[in-house]
């Protein structure tokens, strides 16, 4: 596994700003000592119909640190709320739009890797 300096000079290559950058500074040491690797998460909401620009710069970071060692977890859901009243939170979402949210879903991990073969599980 690499230093912590190289990791951070890495992970930071083309970012303008890391907050909180002690906190992560922190977690890598702790890494580093223990040879356990982080856990870094990445969310996207797939109710728009495609993967789009403004996803590449976070799946490549969540793909650096891949690459350095830590395990990348890439989720692809939705709260499937549409509303903040008590009464919309417990109304279930129309069939219609929970299947195009699944087949959003899909298409996702599709385009953003090509070579997956299986389907997401719908919670």
């Amino acid at each position: 596994m690499k230093s912590v300096d190289e990791q951070l000079a890495l992970i930071s290559r083309g970012a303008e700003q890391m907050v909180p950058l002690d906190e992560l500074r922190k977690k890598l040491e702790r890494s580093v000592k223990t040879g356990k690797p982080l856990r870094v998460k990445y969310g996207i909401d797939p109710t728009g119909i495609d993967v789009h620009l403004g996803h590449t710069v976070p799946l490549r970071k969540l793909r650096l640190f891949q690459e350095l060692g830590h395990q990348a977890v890439l989720i692809i859901g939705t709260t499937r709320r549409s509303s903040a009243t008590p009464a919309a939170a417990t109304r279930p979402a129309p069939a219609s739009r929970r299947n195009k949210v699944e087949q959003n879903a899909c298409d996702y991990l599709k385009q953003i890797s090509p070579h997956h073969r299986t389907s997401p599980k719908p919670r």
